[in-house]
C-alpha cells in the first residue's frame, strides 16, 4: 500500500508504546489501518530511562502496525509527556507601520516568532507556543486578528517548555529506531484532538488523562487552550500500592487492580473475597475486595487533590461548563468518574476517541487507553489540513497578478499546533517562489 496521505503515531508511553497508522476517509473520518504496542520497561514517569529497551519496543510496536496496514514506516508523530513539562503564559506586541493597510498572515508570523525567543529556565526548549486572545490598538478579545485595521499587534501565548535532555533522549531513540520524528506534541493537546469535541473546548472543559506513570492536565476554555500540566502520578502508583498493601507479585497487583478494582470503596461488597495463588509451596491468598478498594481510592484521591490544586491555579475553575472529561488506561477503573465529581463538584464523563473514528475493524482502538495514540495521527492531519488551506489561499492570491497582492485571510487563529504552521509557512514561501520564477 502507499504511504501518501498516511499518518503514523507513536505514543512513548511508561506502560506501552504504541504505533497507530492512520489515513483520513472520503467523509473526513480517521481510518485506522494498523496498530502495534509493545511493553515499555525503559521509560518511568515518561522520561526515557533506558535507551536500548526503548528502541526494541519502538522496533516491535512499528513492525506490528507496519505489517498490518501493509505499509513501510518511516516518519511518525511522537508524543511527549513527564513531569519535567511546564506552561506559563507570555504577552508579546509588535508595532506595524502606519502606512500598512492591514494584518497579515506575516505579522502574526513575526509576534509568534517573537515568542520562540524569549528566555527559558536553562536546560529547557519551547515544543509549543499557542496564541491565545489577540489585541488591536488596544481592543482586546480578539481571536483572529488577520484583516483587521491597526498599528498595535498584542497577544497572550501559552509557552510549554519540556527538558532538552529528555527531548534528545526522545528523539534519540527515534532515530535509532530507523525513523525520523516529523513533530513532537504534548500528549494532552494529542488526547484533546480525539476525545474533545468543539462545543467541550468552547464551554470550557478540564481533560484529565491518567497514563500509567503520568497524570496529563489540558483545560480549554472558548475554545482556547489556557492551562496544561503534567502530575507525576498515574496507575503505576496505584498498582504498587496494592502490591505492597496487599503483599502480593506486581503482575498479581496489576490483574487485582483491572479486574476487581474499584475506586470508591463503599461501593464493594465486605464480603467478597478474591484467592490468588501463593508463592512457590504456600497456600493462595485471599484478598478483600473492601480492603483493594480502600487502597485505590486513597491513591485516587490524591490524584485527584493534584488535578484541583490546577483547576484553580489556571483560574477557570468556576468556568468549566463542559466539566472534567477522563481519559487514558487509569479511566477505566470503576467508579473514578463518580470520585471525580464528588471531590470536585463538576460534571464528569469518560472520554472515547470514537467521535473521529470511521469504521474500523480494530475495536480495541476505540478504548480510552489508546486516545493518545490517536490523538497523535490526527494532530498529523491537522498540520496537513492547515498546509493545504495555506497554500490554496497564498497560491490563489499570487494568481492575481496585483501590483501589491495582500495575503489571503486565513484560519490562522489560535492553534495549538502554531510552531508546526511557522514551519509549514517557510516550506509553502519556498513552493511560492519557485512557482513565479
Amino acid at each position: 500500500m502507499e504511504n501518501n496521505n498516511l499518518i503514523v503515531g507513536l505514543d512513548i508511553g511508561t506502560t506501552k508504546i504504541c504505533a497507530i497508522v492512520g489515513r483520513k476517509n472520503e467523509y473526513g473520518k480517521l481510518e485506522v489501518l494498523g496498530m502495534g504496542k509493545a511493553v515499555s520497561d525503559g521509560v518511568i514517569r515518561g522520561i526515557v530511562t533506558n535507551i536500548d529497551k526503548t528502541v526494541n519496543a519502538i522496533q516491535k510496536a512499528v513492525k506490528d502496525a507496519s505489517e498490518m496496514a501493509d505499509v513501510d514506516i518511516g516518519n511518525v508523530i511522537v508524543g511527549i509527556a513527564g513531569q519535567h513539562i511546564r506552561s506559563t503564559v507570555h504577552h508579546g506586541v509588535i508595532i506595524r507601520h502606519p502606512n500598512q493597510d492591514e494584518i497579515t498572515i506575516e505579522d502574526v508570523r513575526r509576534l509568534s516568532n517573537d515568542m520562540e525567543n524569549i528566555v527559558v529556565p536553562p536546560g529547557n526548549t519551547i515544543i509549543h507556543v499557542m496564541p491565545q486572545d489577540y489585541t488591536v490598538d488596544y481592543e482586546d478579545g480578539i481571536k483572529d486578528p488577520v484583516g483587521m485595521s491597526g498599528s498595535r499587534l498584542e497577544a497572550d501565548f501559552h509557552i510549554i517548555t519540556a527538558q532538552t535532555t529528555a527531548i534528545n533522549n526522545i528523539n534519540r531513540c527515534v532515530k535509532r529506531a530507523n525513523l525520523q520524528s516529523q513533530d513532537l506534541i504534548l500528549e494532552p493537546l494529542a488526547s484533546s484532538l480525539s476525545v474533545l469535541s468543539e462545543q467541550d473546548k468552547e464551554a470550557g472543559v478540564c481533560l484529565v488523562d491518567i497514563g500509567g506513570g503520568t497524570t496529563d492536565i489540558a483545560i480549554f476554555y472558548d475554545n482556547i487552550i489556557r492551562h496544561t500540566a503534567v502530575i507525576p502520578l498515574g496507575g503505576n502508583i496505584i498498582t504498587s500500592d496494592i502490591k505492597e498493601g496487599c503483599m502480593v507479585l506486581h503482575h498479581q497487583a496489576e490483574l487485582l487492580k483491572t479486574k476487581f478494582g474499584k475506586a470508591i470503596s463503599e461501593e464493594a461488597n465486605p464480603n467478597e473475597i478474591v484467592s490468588i495463588p501463593g508463592l512457590r509451596n504456600r497456600q493462595p491468598k485471599e484478598i478483600s475486595i473492601k480492603n483493594l478498594a480502600a487502597i485505590i481510592q486513597a491513591r485516587m484521591e490524591e490524584i485527584i487533590e493534584y488535578v484541583q490544586n490546577e483547576l484553580v491555579a489556571s483560574g477557570h475553575y468556576k468556568k468549566l461548563a463542559g466539566g472534567i472529561v477522563l481519559t487514558g488506561g487509569g479511566s477505566q477503573l470503576q467508579g473514578v468518574a463518580q470520585l471525580f465529581e464528588y471531590l470536585t463538584g463538576l460534571d464528569t464523563r469518560i472520554g472515547y476517541p470514537n467521535e473521529h473514528l470511521g469504521k474500523c475493524k480494530l475495536e480495541e482502538v476505540k478504548s480510552p487507553m489508546y486516545a493518545t495514540s490517536v490523538g497523535l495521527v490526527l494532530a498529523g492531519f491537522k498540520s496537513l489540513d492547515e498546509r493545504e488551506n495555506m497554500y490554496r489561499s497564498r497560491y490563489e492570491s499570487t494568481k492575481t497578478q496585483k501590483p501589491e497582492p495582500k495575503p489571503a485571510k486565513s484560519d490562522f487563529g489560535p492553534s495549538i499546533f502554531s510552531n508546526i504552521g511557522k514551519k509549514l509557512m517557510d516550506i509553502i514561501t519556498n513552493d511560492i517562489h519557485q512557482d513565479n520564477y
